[in-house]
């Protein structure tokens, strides 16, 4: 359906001193602090985990050396989606506006819509990756944050044992439990902590645990282990698009954790209507989010 002049009936009357509602600032890319982003060229993208070998043995005098098998053990999907919007104004509302071009208006508000869906897309499998949601899960069948991710060699996790609010005690536990991690194969791996991403509801309190060089909440003289252990030095970033006010996820240093793949980049294009005289304009992308190596994030849902 066209916009037309009963949809824009003040616009088209002479006296009219502003119009607003599109001119609002809005948070750009924050996908971009969670994701690594990679092009693609097919409908989807697979990557596939493998599993090295395990632990060295002891090979006695004379003995025969062990032998030990390397596997596949799951694959990560990436499923790209197309995302569009479009709309269309009449011949004659653009003909008989009397303050400026109806499109490049528009065109604003469209660039809006679209960028509006990507933050909230992205922060999907985050939500929906919590304990209690549970309904994005990674390549190896169990939600994205979870206690038990299975392995050849039994189980690792990247979530508190017991969920609890953003917190000293809370922040300390998840920097313990992301060094505990574990390969496919029950290896010890060096993982550490280097993001963290908040909700807006949580700043004051991440700002507090971040940058105070004294512990948070007492008297006592201690200094602030999080701050002088250089423990998570990239800080924190705010995400606007987060639902969960009392969850918070630390990005680690595992490569091949969160990506964005981008099947098509965002395109405009605009056309006439031969008949009507309407005119139609159109946005679209296709991309699509997802965690290949769950070890890559550590996410808490709060208390």
């Amino acid at each position: 359906m066209a916009i037309s002049r009963s949809q824009l009936v003040k616009e088209l009357e002479p006296g009219l001193n502003a119009l607003f509602g599109l001119e609002y600032k809005r948070y750009e890319n924050q996908h971009a602090e969670i994701y690594t982003n990679e092009n693609s060229d097919r409908a989807f993208e697979e990557e596939v985990m493998l599993s090295g070998f395990g632990n060295a043995q002891v090979k006695g005098e004379g003995a025969g050396v062990s032998f030990d098998d390397a596997q596949e053990t799951f694959t990560a999907r990436y499923s790209h989606e197309t995302v569009a919007l479009a709309f269309a104004i009449t011949e004659e509302a653009i003909e008989d506006n009397l303050y400026d071009r109806l499109a490049a208006r528009y065109t604003k508000a469209l660039a809006r819509s679209m960028s509006n869906a990507k933050q909230v897309k992205s922060v999907e499998p985050l939500i929906n990756g919590l304990p209690s949601t549970a309904t994005f899960k990674s390549g190896d069948g169990v939600a994205l944050f979870s206690t038990a991710h299975p392995t050849i060699n039994g189980t690792f996790k990247n979530t508190l044992t017991t969920q609890a609010d953003l917190n000293e005690t809370s922040l300390e536990q998840s920097m313990i439990d992301i060094a505990k991690m574990t390969d496919e194969r029950g290896l010890r791996i060096a993982a550490r902590g280097l993001k963290m991403i908040i909700p807006s509801e949580l700043q004051f309190t991440a700002e507090r645990l971040m940058k105070s060089q004294g512990r948070t909440g007492t008297a006592d003289n201690d200094i602030n282990a999080i701050v002088s252990m250089g423990m998570v030095p990239q800080g924190y970033r705010i995400n606007n698009y987060l639902t969960d006010s009392d969850a918070f996820y630390i990005l680690t240093d595992v490569p091949n954790g969160m990506k964005m793949f981008t099947r098509a980049p965002l395109t405009t294009a605009m056309e006439g209507d031969f008949d009507t005289g309407n005119v139609r304009y159109k946005a679209r992308e296709r991309y699509s989010f997802g965690v290949s190596d769950p070890r890559g994030i550590f996410g808490v849902e709060g208390a």
